[in-house]
Order: C-alpha cells, then structure tokens, then sequence
C-alpha cells in the first residue's frame, strides 16, 4: 500500500513537471483524463493514490509554471498577470531572479494555505449559504474593479471585458470537451507569442545568482503576506474567480507594488488558491478548480483523514518542487540566449495550434483563433490581460442571475 502512494506521489511530480514545462499542456487536461477513465483506473489504482497523484501533480505545476512563462513567454491562465514583470526581467538579464521570486511567492502560500485550511472549513460550513445569496452581486463587484482600476480607455477597457463575456458563453455552449483549452490558450498564450515574435526581441545573456544574493526584505515578504490573505481565500470558493482575479485584488490593497512584491503574490496566490480548492471540496463539496473537480468525482464526501492526506501531500510536494524549478530555471536561463528565439515562438505557437485542434477539432480551433485575435487587440491597445477573464466571469454571473 505504501509503495502504491510513493509511486502515485511520484508519478504526480513527473506530470506536473511535464505540464508545467509544456505551454498549452495543463493539469485540468491530465483531470479531464482521469475523470474520463475513472471507472477503469478505478480497477488498478486506490480512490486515495488517485488523489495523491492529482495533488502532487497540481501543487509541482504551480511551481515550474512560471518558467516557460518568463523564458518562453508562454503562461497559462494562472502565470498571465506575472509576464509583464517577468518578461522585462527576462530582458534585462534577469529571468532567474524572476522564478525566485515567484519561488518565494509558492513557499508563502503553503505555510498561509495551511494556516488558512481549518478557518476556511468552519467559515464555510456556516457562511457559505449566505454568500451563495449574494454571489451575482460579489462578482459584478470584482468586474467592475477590475474595469475601473484601469487608469485610461475604461469605456474600451468594459468593451473588451464584455466581448470576452460574450466570447466565453458563445464558447462554453459549445458541445466540445475541454472548452476552456482553445479559449485560454488563445486570450493568454498564443496571443502573447505572437506578439514577442512580432516585436523580434533578443534575450540577452542571463545572470544566474546565488540564492542568498536573491531575496526579498522583510517589509516585502510582509506586504504581499497581508495582500495574499486579503484576496485569496474569496477566491478558493467563489465560481468564476482564480489566481488572476485574486492577484488583481490582492495587488491593489497595497501601494506602489514593485515588480518582486508582484512576482511573490503571483506564487503565493497560485499555491493558495489551488490548496484551498481541495479544502472547499471537503468543508461545501464544490469545486473550483480542474484538480479539485477530479478529486470530487474520485471521492464523493472527503474525510477529514482525506484532508489531512491531502494537504500532507501539498507540504512535501512543495519541498521537492523548490529545487525541482530552481534546477529547471537554470538550464533554461544557461540556454535561452543561445537559442532562436523567434524560432522557438513559433514552434510553440505550432504546437499549441495542434493540441488544440487535436482536443476540440474543428469548432474549437474557431473558438481559438478568435480568442488568439481578442489577446492580440488588447496587448496592442496596451490594456489589462485581466479584462479577458470576463470570458469566465460574464457566464457565471448570467448564470447566477438567469438559473
């Protein structure tokens, strides 16, 4: 029994290294599998070795998602807001400090995720109900926040945001799997590729420091503590809210954030949200990620001994993943410069157009070229990426309001 978990544990790593360094390849992907075969690895594999593997493999792509977004400019939906700040470190020599930081980020959000759980549960079992009821009004709340934070064009910023509305409930009603895939990969990844190739940018030669040499001050590490607390625990239960939008409200409860404080909250808010959408499926059975959804359908009703495995497997995931992506951030930052840059864009932007055709056929590369466009024009008008998750958050408010 004990060999089966070490060998699911390991075999999480292994994905979530594989999901994190792939652009386009997501954990959700590898949980839409599972749920697909469940009744068949159900024959081989324990319900618990199962959510070992989901947990592990969830938690190590958190902590390597950052490089291929940094290096490759390449992120996901939960690195987006990260590569402005990253990518200009990245040109300025310094995309190793870049993944540190969001290193630092990971290792906060563990030690605040664990502290978190068990408030969490006993807000939720009491709270949630009444939070449910205001829900529509909660996320309209967070959407216009987000359209009035931006300083200028705020009547083109609320068009975007509710274009991308449009474009995500157009997309959701699709009768494809895996839906959110083009529509993602579109608004944040390829998007974003084309324009790096566009603009024809050479990466200089990277700076690989000590790591006693990178690190953040004390009022730092303070300051995206608190803007960590403040914002993700909303966001670990309500629908239509993640890492992004958690970043978003996170970054504008302190003032002046720099470019480490923003790479540090990114981290901490990722492993946050992601941990505590295990915790919400114990304490209400909702989930609110592709992991947590997986996990639900393995176990119907956690145990408190599931929880407590389940977090276990966060701590000691998180340990061997620290060194796992400084290992990875070096040898990209060693070779990045040496390597056609605008060739391997375009590679990547090849291979994401594959994955995509190949998982959603024909429909879902119409989903993905129309999103790819929506990304484009917003870089260029020089909003806010976030503005396109109105793609998830106009669908859940309207589903809210209209059963």
């Amino acid at each position: 029994m004990l060999l089966a978990l070490l060998l699911a544990f390991g075999l999480g790593i292994i994905f979530g290294i594989i999901c994190g360094l792939t652009p386009g390849i997501h954990t959700n992907l590898v949980a839409v599998f599972i749920i697909a075969l469940l009744v068949f690895l159900l024959n081989y594999f324990s319900p618990i070795s199962l959510i070992i593997f989901i947990v592990s493999m969830s938690i190590t792509q958190v902590f390597i998602d950052f490089i291929p977004s940094t290096f490759l400019g390449a992120p996901d939906e939960d690195t987006v807001l990260s590569i402005l700040p990253s990518h200009r470190m990245l040109l300025e020599g310094n995309g190793h400090s870049a993944i540190i930081f969001s290193i630092y980020g990971c290792i906060i959000g563990v030690f605040i995720m664990v502290a978190l759980t068990f408030p969490l549960v006993i807000f939720l079992k009491n709270f949630y109900n009444f939070f449910q009821f205001f829900m529509p009004l909660i996320l309209i709340l967070v959407s216009l926040f987000m359209i009035l934070n931006v300083e200028s064009n705020r009547m083109l910023s609320f068009l975007i945001f509710i274009i991308a509305g449009f474009l995500g409930i157009a997309s959701l009603n699709q009768n494809i799997p895996n839906t959110l895939l083009p529509l993602l990969t579109g608004l944040f990844g390829s998007s974003s590729l084309i324009v790096s190739i566009s603009k024809k940018e050479k990466i200089p030669e990277q700076k690989i420091q000590p790591i006693k040499e990178i690190k953040p001050t004390k009022k730092e590490l303070f300051r995206t503590c608190i803007a960590s607390l403040i914002a993700s625990p909303l966001c670990s239960f309500l629908p239509g809210l993640g890492s992004s939008q958690a970043a978003i409200i996170g970054s504008q409860s302190i003032k002046k954030i720099t470019e480490k404080e923003f790479l540090i909250l990114v981290g901490s808010i990722n492993i946050i949200v992601m941990g505590l959408s295990f915790v919400t499926v114990y304490a209400i059975s909702k989930a609110r990620t592709g992991s947590a959804v997986a996990i639900s359908q393995i176990i119907q009703n956690l145990s408190l001994g599931n929880l407590a495995v389940i977090i276990l497997t966060i701590l000691l995931s998180s340990f061997i993943s620290i060194f796992l992506a400084i290992f990875f951030s070096k040898i990209f930052a060693k070779n990045i410069n040496k390597i056609n840059y605008k060739g391997l864009s375009i590679g990547i932007l090849i291979f994401l157009t594959f994955i995509v055709f190949f998982f959603t056929g024909f429909i879902g590369l119409l989903i993905y070229f129309t999103s790819t466009f929506l990304g484009i024009y917003t870089i260029n008008k020089g909003l806010q990426r976030n503005l396109l998750m109105g793609c998830l958050l106009v669908p859940t408010i309207l589903m809210y309001i209209f059963p």
